[in-house]
């Protein structure tokens, strides 16, 4: 049985006059524990279908289930990872991820709410940053405090919508280790939101292409066969990495050229206009002497 699930799921914006499809026909089954990237290029939808599985967003048409219960809402059952690290600027690392840890498990003590928080910061490697405010950390250790508060809910699903897109590449490599080891010591369900073909195949169980937009679905999923844990210094070397990553490039390159072909190239006629001639303004010209009058003599010394 599906963890979580869209069957036939449309979405679209607008009214019916002027409407544009963004979603359309998505059937995604994912199991408990798996962990699933979702490919795609920018503007087709992605972040759309990750605010679908949060449950920020509602179907136009079909059905988004968890445990086989239609989705009401967001909640804490799904961690939802931005792209932007999303914390507080006047807070610190510790009071960020308090926030979340506060409203979700009002029943713990005070102790046992900070034993909590500091166990996730610690697990992100932000230990000796806990009282440091956002703009006292770099862009890797932002997202790192971003992962902890997300983590701190407990949730069954960690949904993660490109939140290494703009980190460097020594940072991203850290912090996808990071949470691959996480997802191995913890077993959560997770659905990856990426346009980088390494690291979904690096990350991933399965593999699944979102087609271009509008209108955009999901293809035929590629399915991951490597052993794990996966060692990325290996990787380059591996076989079923190369192959993978040369098919679903190959891939991602043919929907883009077919893409382009499906575009209208109609060129619209401009309408026949010219500015009108205006006479420039004579100038005035400019008196020597701003203390005297035109037409009278400057008086004798």
């Amino acid at each position: 049985m599906s963890f979580l699930e869209l069957k036939d799921v449309n979405v679209g914006f607008g009214p019916a006059s002027s409407r544009t499809e963004v979603l359309s026909n998505i059937n995604l089954s994912v199991k408990e524990k798996e962990f699933v990237a979702i490919i795609g290029f920018s503007g087709a939808g992605k972040s759309t279908l990750m605010s679908l599985l949060a449950g920020l967003q509602a179907p136009s048409s079909g059905s988004v289930t968890m445990n086989g219960k239609p989705m009401q809402g967001p909640g804490p059952d799904r961690g939802l990872m931005f792209q932007n690290y999303s914390l507080l600027p006047w807070l610190s690392v510790f009071d960020n991820i308090k926030l979340a840890v506060d409203r979700v498990f009002p029943e713990l003590s005070k102790s046992e709410k900070a034993d909590k928080i500091h166990h996730y910061i610690k697990m992100v490697k932000l230990d000796h940053a806990p009282d440091k405010k956002p703009h006292e950390l770099s862009g890797g250790m932002r997202q790192r405090a971003s992962l902890a508060r997300t983590l701190s809910l407990d949730p069954e699903i960690l949904l993660l919508d490109e939140p290494l897109s703009a980190l460097d590449a020594l940072t991203r490599s850290e912090i996808q280790d990071q949470i691959l080891n996480i997802w191995e010591t913890d077993k959560r369900t997770v659905v990856m939101i990426t346009n980088d073909v390494d690291e979904a195949v690096l990350m991933a169980d399965r593999i699944i292409p979102l087609t271009m937009g509008p209108k955009a679905t999901l293809a035929d999923e590629f399915e991951v066969r490597m052993e794990r844990p996966r060692d990325r210094h290996t990787l380059n070397d591996h076989p079923e990495f190369m192959r993978l990553k040369s098919e679903i490039t190959q891939f991602m390159m043919d929907l883009n050229e077919e893409s382009k072909g499906l575009r209208k190239n109609d060129i619209v006629p401009m309408p026949d206009i010219r500015p009108k001639d205006f006479a420039l303004p004579t100038a005035t010209p400019r008196l020597k002497n701003r203390h005297s009058q035109p037409g009278k003599p400057k008086s004798a010394a």
